[in-house]
């Protein structure tokens, strides 16, 4: 039986601190504080899991956090493959890596009136032996994935054109590849020819400026679509998304259900998960492009890391 793989290359705890505001130069206090298993594949795996798939998750873990996450992981049902980074510990029992191989810590400030605001750290620091095997267990996984979804920014250690690499991977043993980064790491990885990119259009912006493409919504996305030859998704939070594909003359816009943003963090997550599954299942691109709108807006009326009750 196949299944999407994701591979989360810099996973997370994700903590969220509840404030009333937040002051500068003063003390603040932390009203409450809560803690799930974060990053962007993670979430992508988790809505996967809710839509109904059995995504089989590939990520590094080191230290302290790596371990609390893999038990989140655990809790959640959530299949992973883990590449034990420093002295993360194979079995039970003591183990603690040093803070270069510990995932990472994302911490999420939550007021009441001025917003959130959002510190991600760089990542562990992944040594060339630990890429290799992540590779590794990115090529097993592929005989038998029915796509494979590269989501979220790179730790240290590895190179700019990771994604790219894993990108060949999944082109030699013809499975689709849905990609969501930014950055140097975008840039290195369009030319891989993935058969879906999904940037949001700051995204797309950075992309175009730093290749001298065309710059501009729609241009910019036919010309990421023309170096792919595949999809590109471009996702705008409450304004119209757009699908396109140049190789196949095709330009579908959408907007996403009307409602008041609760929590943005993983929105973009789950429009991917949702895009994915029907993907998987060969539906139409103009039913991507519907449910993946419909999985965002509902992400947005929860609080992070929480999924609906009952299927979507």
């Amino acid at each position: 039986m196949k299944r999407p793989v994701v591979v989360a290359l810099n996973p997370s705890i994700d903590a969220e601190w509840r404030v009333d505001g937040v002051r500068w130069e003063e003390k603040n206090n932390v009203l409450s504080e809560r803690r799930w298993a974060g990053g962007k594949g993670v979430n992508v795996a988790r809505w996967l899991k809710h839509l109904g798939e059995d995504p089989q998750l590939i990520l590094p873990l080191g230290g302290a956090s790596g371990r609390e996450l893999a038990t989140l992981l655990r809790a959640e049902k959530i299949a992973a493959t883990i590449i034990r980074l420093g002295q993360f510990p194979s079995s039970e029992g003591a183990g603690v890596g040093s803070s270069d191989h510990s995932t990472r810590v994302n911490v999420i400030v939550s007021t009441k009136a001025q917003g959130q605001l959002r510190f991600n750290p760089l990542g562990p620091l992944l040594s060339k032996r630990e890429w290799q095997r992540t590779l590794a267990s990115v090529r097993a996984a592929l005989r038998k994935a029915s796509c494979l979804i590269l989501s979220g920014s790179l730790p240290r250690g590895v190179p700019v054109n990771a994604y790219a690499q894993i990108i060949r991977l999944a082109r030699a043993a013809k499975v689709p590849t849905l990609l969501d980064c930014d950055g140097p790491a975008l840039a290195a990885a369009v030319p891989a020819k993935p058969f879906l990119v999904k940037p949001n259009d700051h995204e797309l912006a950075q992309w175009s400026a730093a290749t001298s493409r065309s710059v501009g919504l729609r241009p910019g996305a036919l010309a990421m679509s023309k170096v792919t030859g595949g999809w590109v998704l471009v996702s705008r939070g409450a304004k119209p998304a757009l699908l396109v594909n140049v190789t196949q003359s095709i330009e579908l816009t959408a907007t996403p259900p009307k409602v008041k943003p609760h929590n943005t963090v993983g929105a973009g997550d789950s429009l991917l998960a949702a895009v994915a599954q029907q993907i998987i299942r060969h539906a139409a691109p103009k039913t991507w492009l519907r449910a993946g709108l419909a999985t965002g807006s509902t992400a947005t009326q929860l609080d992070a890391g929480f999924l609906p009750i009952g299927r979507i």
